[in-house]
């Protein structure tokens, strides 16, 4: 997988539950931190 978001911040509310969760988690595994 093509990592796009690599040293790349990102800030997702709502993150617990729901779309904020699977957005979090989507943003990580391109490497978000």
């Amino acid at each position: 997988m093509e990592k796009r978001f690599e040293g790349k911040v990102a800030f997702v509310t709502g993150a617990a539950t729901g779309m904020g969760q699977a957005m979090a988690v989507r943003l990580a595994s391109e490497g978000a931190l």
